[in-house]
C-alpha cells in the first residue's frame, strides 16, 4: 500500500460522532457526488454529511431497507420462487406486488419482517461488485428479471455495478448503506396482495410518521397499473423497444386517448350533480398539470351543455407588505393566509345567490390588489364555477360553502413506467423534470435555479396539498407514459450544465443518471395541442408563445 493510499480513511471511520441525537449519516458528498460509506477519501476532500433527515439521505435509506427486504424474502422462499414489484409511493410508504408460494398473508409479512430483523442483527455487509455486463444479464435473466436483464443489455456500458449482501445481488441504482446493523426504522405492513415498506420521511431522522389509508390514491395506482397494461408497457425496456421500432404514434394516441376519456367521465359527474355541487375545486402538487386539466375540463363540461366560468385565486392575495413570511423571511406566497380568503368566500357566495359580483384584481408589479377593479361576473344557476390552486382541497378556503356544494378533484402526476421490478421512477423526480423544463421555456429559469426552489416547493406541497387529497370527489393521473421520453432532449442539455461546484451537482446527476436510460422520442407531431405534456414543451392551444393561459 502506497504512502497516498495509508493516508485514506473510509467515509464511515470520518463520519464517527458527528451526527446528530435521532439522525444517521448515510453518505457523503465529496467533490459533487454521493459516496457510500464504504468509501475512501483523502486528508484534502472535505465531505458533507447527508442526514437521514434530508431528502437525499431518506431516499438512501429507503433503497437500503428495500435492499434489506428483497433480500429477507429470497432467503425465505428462494430467487425463483418470488417476484416483488415496486409501484409507487403512498403516503411515504412504498407499495409492492408481491408473489410468494402460498400467497400473501399476514403470517407470511411477520415471517418476511423477523427475517429482514435477524438480517439486521447479524448487521451484514452491504457491497458492490463489478461484473462483465453480460454476466450481469444472464444473473438477471435466471432471476426472472427480464426487464432488468433487457435495460442492462441496452446501456454502453461494458461492465455493471451490482449491489451485494452474501450471496444475493441486485441493481437499485444508487448509493446505499453499507451495514445491515443500521436499517431497524422501519415497518412492513400487508396491503392487498402487496406490502407497503414504510421508511422514515418528512426530516423525522430515526422515527416513523403515523400510517394513513389512502383508498382513492390507492385506486388511481391499480388504474395507473391498467393503463400500462393497455399500452404494453409497463417497464421502461418496452418503451425503449417501442421508440426503437418506431411505434410511438399509437402510444401517444392511446395514452392521450385514456386521459381524454377519464376527464369526461369527471365532466360527466359534475354534470350530473350541477343541482347541488356548482363549485369545482382542482388542487394537485408542482407541475401536476393542473391548468391544462382545468381547460380540457371546462371543453367537456361544454359537451354536456354547461357554461363554466374560472376565478383566478390569484387577484385574491392580499397585499404584499400583509402577506406572511417564511422562516428565512421571504415573502411566503403559498400561505393560505397570503389569500384574502374571506373576499374570496364573500365574493363565492353572492355568486352563488345569483348575485353580480365585480371581482378583484392583484397587480404583481405593485403588490396591491384592486377590489372591484377586475371583470364584473354573474351567473346562471346551473352554470359551474372552476377554481384551480394549490388550497384547492382545504375546506378553510371556502369554508363559507358547504362541503356538498363543492365537487373536489385532485390532479397527481403518477408515473406508469417503472424502470425495472424494483426500480420505479419517482413521481418527485418527474415532476421535477416537468417544471425544469417549462421554466427554462417560458420563465428562463436556469436548471440550477429550478434545483434550489425545489425543495421549497416540496416542503409547500407538504404542508398544503398532500394532507388533503384524500378529500378530493375524484382523482386524475396526469402522467404520460411516455413524456419522460419527450422531455429528455430538453432536460439533459439543463442538466448537464450544473457544475460539480454548485450546490445542485448531486441531484443533477442523479436525474441525469435515470433520464439516460430512456430513447428519446424526437418527432412531437403525434402529440396534440390539447395534450397536458404541451404545457410543459410549448404549442398547447391553452397557452400563448410566452407560457401564459390565452382565457381564463
Amino acid at each position: 500500500m502506497g504512502e497516498k493510499e495509508a493516508t485514506k480513511k473510509t467515509l464511515r471511520e470520518l463520519s464517527k460522532g458527528q451526527a446528530p441525537k435521532n439522525d444517521l449519516i448515510v453518505a457523503a458528498q465529496v467533490g459533487g457526488e454521493i459516496r457510500g460509506m464504504d468509501e475512501t477519501v483523502g486528508k484534502e476532500e472535505r465531505p458533507v454529511w447527508v442526514k437521514l433527515s434530508s431528502p437525499s439521505g431518506e431516499r438512501i435509506y429507503r433503497r437500503s431497507v428495500l435492499f434489506l427486504t428483497i433480500v429477507a424474502i429470497q432467503e425465505l422462499y428462494g430467487a425463483a420462487d418470488t417476484e416483488l414489484i415496486v409501484r409507487a409511493s403512498l403516503n411515504g410508504a412504498l407499495y409492492c406486488d408481491l408473489e410468494i408460494p402460498g400467497g400473501v398473508t399476514d403470517g407470511a409479512i411477520s415471517a418476511i419482517e423477523v427475517q429482514m430483523r435477524a438480517i439486521i442483527a447479524e448487521d451484514r455487509e452491504i457491497g458492490h461488485r463489478v461484473v462483465p455486463k453480460e454476466e450481469a444479464v444472464r444473473r438477471f435473466k435466471d432471476a426472472r428479471q427480464i426487464p432488468k436483464a433487457n435495460l442492462l443489455n441496452g446501456l454502453p456500458e461494458e461492465e455493471i455495478v451490482l449491489c451485494t449482501c452474501g450471496d444475493h445481488y441486485d441493481d437499485l441504482y444508487g448509493v446505499m448503506l453499507d451495514r445491515t446493523g443500521e436499517l431497524g426504522c422501519f415497518d412492513l405492513m400487508r396491503s392487498g396482495n402487496g406490502i407497503l415498506l414504510r421508511t422514515p420521511r418528512g426530516g423525522m431522522g430515526l422515527a416513523l410518521s403515523k400510517p394513513v389509508k389512502q383508498p382513492k390514491f390507492t385506486q388511481t395506482l391499480k388504474e395507473s397499473k391498467q393503463w400500462a397494461k393497455i399500452l404494453h408497457c409497463e417497464y421502461l425496456p418496452d418503451l425503449n423497444r417501442c421508440i426503437q421500432f418506431g411505434n410511438t404514434g399509437n402510444l401517444i394516441r392511446v395514452s392521450e386517448a385514456l386521459h381524454e376519456k377519464k376527464i369526461a367521465e369527471i365532466a360527466d359527474r359534475i354534470a350530473a350533480g350541477i343541482k347541488k355541487a356548482r363549485l369545482v375545486m382542482i388542487a394537485g402538487p408542482s407541475s401536476s398539470g393542473k391548468t391544462s386539466f382545468a381547460q380540457r375540463l371546462k371543453v367537456q363540461l361544454r359537451v354536456n351543455g354547461l357554461e363554466p366560468v374560472s376565478i383566478s385565486m390569484d387577484d385574491y392575495f392580499v397585499n404584499r407588505a400583509e402577506t406572511p413570511l417564511t422562516p428565512e423571511g421571504a415573502y411566503d406566497y403559498e400561505s393560505l393566509h397570503a389569500l384574502n380568503i374571506e373576499l374570496f368566500n364573500k365574493d363565492l357566495v353572492s355568486l352563488m345567490q345569483g348575485k353580480e359580483v365585480a371581482l378583484p384584481r392583484y397587480d404583481f408589479i405593485t403588490g396591491e390588489r384592486n377590489d372591484g377593479a377586475g371583470p364584473h361576473l354573474s351567473i346562471a344557476p346551473d352554470q359551474p364555477i372552476i377554481v384551480e390552486g394549490i388550497h384547492g382541497l382545504n375546506e378553510e378556503l371556502t369554508h363559507a360553502v358547504p362541503r356538498d356544494e363543492k365537487f373536489k378533484i385532485y390532479v397527481s402526476a403518477l408515473t406508469q413506467l417503472n424502470i425495472d421490478m424494483h426500480n420505479r421512477i419517482p413521481t418527485t423526480d418527474a415532476r421535477f423534470v416537468r417544471r425544469l423544463v417549462r421554466d427554462y421555456q417560458f420563465r428562463a429559469s436556469s436548471a440550477l435555479k429550478t434545483l434550489r426552489q425545489w425543495p421549497d416547493v416540496r416542503k409547500g406541497e407538504d404542508k398544503n396539498i398532500f394532507p388533503y387529497q384524500e378529500d378530493a370527489d375524484a382523482v386524475f393521473n396526469s402522467a404520460l407514459i411516455y413524456e419522460l421520453a419527450v422531455l429528455k432532449k430538453y432536460a439533459v442539455p439543463l442538466l448537464s450544465a450544473v457544475k460539480p461546484s454548485e450546490d445542485g451537482y448531486a441531484i443533477a446527476q442523479s436525474i441525469l443518471r435515470f433520464l439516460l436510460f430512456f430513447g428519446s422520442i424526437d418527432d412531437e407531431s403525434d402529440i396534440p395541442n390539447n395534450s397536458i405534456l404541451r404545457e410543459f414543451i410549448g404549442k398547447s392551444c391553452f397557452f400563448n408563445s410566452s407560457g401564459e393561459l390565452k382565457e381564463q
